[in-house]
C-alpha cells in the first residue's frame, strides 16, 4: 500500500509517498480502506521528532481517518466489510489502509460524507473529552477558546453554542472573526488589536469565564488566569508559545480555579472508547440533523501530504484533509 512516511524530522518536505507492506486486522481490530485523513498539529509535531507515536504504532503521521471497513479481526463484532467508519487512530492515517482498534472506531453519521467524516475523530474526541469531560461545560456557562478558527476551535466552538453555552473565541483576523461568528461564536476576539482578558471580561459583565480552553501556552496562562471568573476552569491541551509557564498562584488560590490537562494519543483503547460512545450518544444527533459540522478548510491527495503540512502551518480556517485513490464524496 502507499503511505506516508518521515525521511528524518525537519520540515514539511521530509514526508515521503512509500510502498509499505499493508497491515492486517488483529483480535479486535477492523481494517479500514482509507479515502480520507485529517491533518493536525500533532502531525506536525512529530514530523519535527516532538511527538513520537506509542508503542506498537506506525511510524508515519495520522490521528484520524474515514473510509470502507476492509477486513474483520478475530472478536471484532460490531461492524462488517463495507460498512462506513471513521477512527481515531495512535497513529498510521497517513496511508491507503490503516488497522485500528474496533473500539475506536465509529459509523458515519448520516448525510456526512467520508472526506467530512475524516475531519471529525481528532478534534471531536479531544473537544468532547476537554470541554465536557475535564472541563464540565454546561448550559449557561460561559466559554473561550483560543484559536477559534483551528480544526479544535471550529470544533469547539459549534459543540458549545449547540450545549447551551456564550462563546468567545480569539481569532488573529476581521476574516477569521466572521468565520467564528457564522460558526456560532457571541463574541470573536482579535487578538491582534485587543488584550483578550479585557475583552473576555468586558463580555461576561466583568465577572469572568466558567471555562477556558486553551493550546498556546506560554504567557497565555496567567492570562488565562486573569481571564476566569471565580471557579472557573483552565484546561490545557498544547502549549504552542512553549510549556514553560510562571503561575501566580494566588489567582488560583483566590478565584478557586481548578487547572487541568490531557493528552489523548497513548491512551489506552478502552479510555478512548469511553469517549466515542458519548459523542455517539450526544454529539452524533447534533451530525445527523446539521446543527454541527466539521469546517473543511482545503484538502490535498496524499501523496501530496507535504501541501498539506505548509498549509496547516500557514493561513487556514477549519480542517485539512487528505484524499486517497479511494476518495470519493460518499
Amino acid at each position: 500500500m502507499t503511505a506516508v512516511v518521515l525521511d528524518g524530522f525537519d520540515g514539511p518536505e521530509v514526508l515521503v509517498p512509500r510502498d509499505v507492506p499493508r497491515p492486517t486486522a488483529g483480535p479486535g481490530e477492523i481494517l479500514v480502506e482509507v479515502h480520507a485523513a485529517g491533518v493536525n498539529r500533532p502531525d506536525v509535531l512529530q514530523r519535527l521528532g516532538h511527538y513520537p507515536p506509542p508503542k506498537g504504532a506506525p511510524d508515519w503521521p495520522g490521528l484520524e481517518i474515514a473510509g470502507l471497513v476492509a477486513a474483520v479481526g478475530e472478536g471484532a463484532t460490531r461492524f462488517r466489510v463495507g460498512d462506513r467508519v471513521m477512527a481515531l487512530l495512535p497513529g498510521g492515517g497517513y496511508a491507503d489502509h490503516a488497522s485500528v482498534a474496533e473500539t475506536s472506531a465509529m459509523p458515519v453519521p448520516e448525510g456526512l460524507g467520508l472526506i467530512e467524516a475524516a475531519a471529525i475523530p481528532e478534534t471531536f474526541f479531544t473537544v468532547w473529552h476537554n470541554v465536557f469531560q475535564r472541563g464540565g461545560l454546561t448550559a449557561g456557562e460561559s466559554f473561550l477558546v483560543h484559536g477559534g478558527t483551528s480544526g479544535i476551535g471550529t470544533t469547539a466552538i459549534q459543540l458549545a453554542k449547540a450545549f447551551g453555552a456564550t462563546v468567545l473565541a480569539t481569532v488573529g483576523s476581521a476574516d477569521k472573526a466572521e468565520a467564528a461568528r457564522r460558526l456560532g461564536a457571541d463574541h470573536a476576539i482579535d487578538y491582534r488589536k485587543s488584550d483578550f482578558v479585557a475583552a473576555a471580561r468586558e463580555a461576561t459583565g466583568g465577572r469572568g469565564v466558567d471555562l477556558i480552553l486553551d493550546m498556546v501556552g506560554g504567557d497565555y496562562l496567567n492570562r488565562n488566569l486573569r481571564a476566569a471568573a471565580e471557579k472557573g476552569r483552565v484546561v490545557q491541551i498544547a502549549f504552542l508559545r512553549g510549556k514553560d509557564a510562571a503561575i501566580d498562584l494566588s489567582l488560583i488560590m483566590t478565584k478557586r480555579l481548578t487547572l487541568t490537562g490531557s493528552t489523548l494519543r497513548a491512551q489506552s483503547p478502552a479510555y478512548k472508547a469511553a469517549i466515542a460512545r458519548e459523542i455517539e450518544a450526544k454529539v452524533f444527533p447534533l451530525l445527523t440533523d446539521g446543527r454541527v459540522r466539521p469546517l473543511i478548510d482545503s484538502t490535498f491527495p496524499l501523496t501530496e501530504a507535504a501541501e498539506a503540512h505548509r498549509r496547516i502551518e500557514a493561513d487556514h480556517i477549519g480542517k485539512i484533509v487528505l484524499t486517497t485513490k479511494f476518495a470519493s464524496d460518499s
